[in-house]
């Protein structure tokens, strides 16, 4: 099994899909491993950047064998399998927990059932007590209509199943976690412009959809920090956020998948009902990215932008 102790740029990679629509493993190989060459050290599969929601689960399972073959041991993989359903979320994840090269289980807090703080540590506890993989939570409340609490991270932190969080909150809960979760459990904030500001209050690092196309500069901000040379990772922070944040200014991973595209990657498009970007909403986003006009729908661009 591959630890996340050395892991903190991690990347929520996306499902590469044909002209037919079908998963595109060749794609999905060259970017995993043009990401690990330049600075990622994990992944999430199957996650919300992998359009989780519109695979089968035949697919799914097939996808995550895959991409434990492509990453064979190099960086630990994080593979989602959540649902708004504990019993099938432990069917699923003890099904997907006899994949090899699958490290932990990423488990979103339940959505569209909305549960109480009551309810979500009876869910994780249940999971993690019957499932034979290690469990990482997935606290997004902007698409799961309910948040977990930090208290309630905080309690579910010291079950010994339960190894870590996904964070999509603010950088006060961030900090009242680091302080008071158990000692063994790792913090990654799922928010790329905290990814900075997160590391240096504690937390292990980002789970990320922006370094698809930032990993250089997102290698060199954390490098840049780890030696001790904060106006360099400052500057690469602020330079940065208004990129992060433009790779979310339509519905993921439409945005990402665009610049993917646009770099050579041949991610293809997405799955209903994510729609691929139209003319517009790319000259849109060439914009807020700073980017050559028509670049989006030119192949070919720097495979890291603003290199």
């Amino acid at each position: 099994m591959t630890t996340l102790e050395s892991a903190d740029l991690m990347t929520a990679i996306v499902t590469p899909f044909d002209d037919e629509g079908n998963i595109d493993f060749t794609s999905l190989e060259r970017l995993a491993n043009y990401l690990i060459e330049h600075g990622s050290n994990g992944f999430v599969i199957g996650g919300t950047t992998g359009e989780t929601p519109e695979l089968t689960h035949d697919e799914k399972i097939e996808l995550y064998q895959r991409f434990g073959e492509i990453i064979n041991g190099r960086v630990p993989v994080i593979a989602g399998t959540g649902s708004n359903n504990t019993s099938e979320t432990i069917a699923f994840t003890n099904e997907v927990a006899q994949i090899n090269g699958i490290d932990y289980a990423l488990v979103v807090v339940p959505p569209y059932n909305k549960p109480n703080q009551r309810g979500m540590i009876a869910h994780f506890t249940t999971i993690a007590d019957n499932v034979n993989i290690p469990v990482i939570m997935y606290n997004i409340p902007g698409r799961t209509g309910v948040k977990m609490a930090q208290e309630t991270v905080v309690k579910l932190s010291h079950h010994p199943n339960i190894v870590a969080v996904k964070q999509c909150a603010s950088l006060e809960e961030l900090e009242y976690i680091v302080e008071h979760g158990d000692q063994n459990f790792a913090i990654f904030t799922g928010e790329d412009a905290q990814a900075l500001t997160a590391r240096v209050l504690g937390a292990n690092g980002v789970i990320s959809v922006a370094s698809h196309n930032y990993v250089v500069q997102m290698r060199q901000m954390y490098d840049a920090l780890y030696r001790g040379d904060y106006q360099t990772a400052g500057k690469l922070q602020r330079w940065l956020t208004p990129r992060m944040a433009a790779l979310f200014m339509f519905p993921s991973p439409s945005p990402v998948k665009a610049v993917l595209n646009a770099q050579g990657f041949q991610v293809g498009s997405c799955r209903l009902p994510i729609l691929p970007l139209n003319e517009d909403e790319k000259r849109e986003l060439e914009i807020a990215l700073s980017l050559p006009t028509h670049s989006l729908t030119t192949k070919n661009l720097p495979l890291n932008l603003g290199e």
